[in-house]
């Protein structure tokens, strides 16, 4: 199995040798066809000067003669090209034999069609609108080229081969530091998932990426870490808070009747009552754990009908206004508008308000405030319980409806099972609403639950 750095820089690698193939194939093509037009552009002078010159010489002569125009024999003979100059009744004046241009001819570097074929080009000759003879131009090759000129054409060739080694071995370069880059978070990321696979929560990612989606991918993984760690300790910290809820009424209970039973305390009235106390409240930790149970797997059954909650929530208002005036709170109700009305279960949404309301005033001093404000607004309805008590440690708020769950030590201290604000989650989770908490600086705290209204 390959890693993800050899296949991403396999496939660059790839990818641009292919690409660096084609150009070298279509600037090599396009080179030579630029030079060979280049070339007949050269030789089509060639022909038109000898022409020229020929009838200058015929001109200036006014005649034909064993010597007439001989001297381009040496230019021919260096050109790798052969003359034949005819009169105009076809009779040869002079000539070069065709032999001595391919003994000296280098064939195997003429890299065109039909070489090593001789071929013949006629022209005429003119003086004024009179034909005065015909020249044959001779050669081995459809283009003529010098040792100059294939040696240039093959340094065109192999500066565009060596371009392509060079480009290559950069590309190569290129892709091994980029994919080394964008593979790099991704191993780390997968490392991570298998030592969180192993039980290992407490790592984190910190190579950092400029890729948007594996940039994500890195920052969810760790996020899903610290979520999985905190779940680690929440689980542990459960353990730890179920044994003591149940450990405690047991230990009170058991010690009490062990001391009556070996004559240290009285059997009074008053102890036996103190006894009973603990047994109920050991049983509401149980039902509170049985009613949680069924919320979270849905067996609870729930009346739904449309219910007014400004009324269920000024009658929980009216109840807790007596505890409130004992304890010295300022207990407030207000609304904005007119309608509340939502689809849901009457008796679980009054539990859901009274463990709201109940958790504030547990949680507010004397001389404290708590209010509760109910508003409604494009098809919402927004029900704000607000405390200026102890307030929330920060990093106890994601978890603060989690089973169990006290937050920190001042809180703690304070009488509870931990699973109230849990079953209210779960309670608004059923009717398709939502709760939030906030705990602002200076102490306090501020749940919202948001409903969708039911048209009248």
């Amino acid at each position: 199995m390959h890693s993800i750095r050899n296949k991403i820089a396999v496939l660059l690698t790839v990818c641009s040798l292919a690409a660096i193939l084609l150009v070298m194939l279509f600037v090599n093509l396009t080179v030579n066809d630029i030079f060979e037009h280049y070339m007949e552009d050269v030789q089509n002078k060639r022909y038109e000067s000898i022409t020229t010159y020929l009838e200058e010489v015929y001109s200036s002569q006014g005649k034909w003669s064993e010597d007439s125009g001989i001297e381009l024999m040496h230019e021919a003979y260096m050109s790798n090209y052969n003359l034949t100059l005819y009169d105009k009744d076809n009779r040869p004046i002079w000539g070069m034999n065709p032999s001595d241009i391919r003994n000296k001819l280098n064939l195997g570097n003429m890299k065109v069609e039909e070489q090593g074929v001789y071929s013949v080009k006629r022209f005429e000759l003119h003086h004024g609108q009179e034909v005065i003879g015909y020249v044959e131009v001779g050669q081995y090759s459809p283009l003529l080229m010098t040792e100059e000129d294939i040696q240039f054409k093959s340094s065109i060739n192999e500066s565009i081969a060596l371009s392509g080694v060079v480009t290559l071995l950069i590309i190569v370069a290129a892709s091994l530091y980029f994919s080394k880059q964008i593979s790099a978070p991704i191993k780390e990321v997968a490392n991570m998932s298998v030592r969180l696979s192993k039980g290992e929560f407490g790592t984190k990612t910190k190579e950092t990426s400029n890729v948007k989606e594996i940039e994500d991918l890195r920052q969810s993984v760790n996020i899903l870490a610290e979520k999985l760690n905190k779940q680690d300790m929440l689980r542990k910290r459960l353990v730890s808070d179920i044994s003591h809820e149940i450990r405690t009424p047991l230990n009170v209970l058991q010690n009490n009747l062990e001391a009556m039973i070996d004559g240290v305390f009285p059997v009074t009235e008053e102890r036996l009552i103190r006894l009973n106390d603990e047994i109920i409240r050991f049983g509401k930790l149980l039902n509170s754990l049985d009613v949680l149970k069924k919320f979270e797997t849905e067996s609870m059954s729930l009346n739904f009908q449309p219910i007014s909650l400004d009324e269920i929530i000024e009658k929980l208002h009216n109840e807790f206004a007596m505890e409130a005036e004992k304890r010295s709170i300022s207990l407030n109700f207000s609304m904005e508008g007119r309608s509340f009305k939502v689809l849901g279960d009457e008796d679980k949404l009054k539990q859901v308000f009274f463990n709201l309301i109940h958790n504030a005033m547990k949680f507010t001093p004397k001389g404290g405030e708590v209010s509760v404000h109910l508003k409604n607004s494009d098809g919402k309805i927004w029900v704000e319980v607000k405390d200026n008590g102890m307030g929330i440690a920060r990093e106890d708020l994601p978890y603060i409806f989690e089973r169990l769950y006290r937050g920190d030590k001042s809180r703690h201290e304070t009488e509870g099972s931990g699973i109230g604000l849990t079953i209210v989650k779960n309670i608004l989770d059923l009717h398709s609403a939502s709760i939030d908490v906030s705990s602002p600086e200076g102490g306090g705290a501020i749940f919202t639950a948001v409903f969708d209204e039911v048209s009248e």
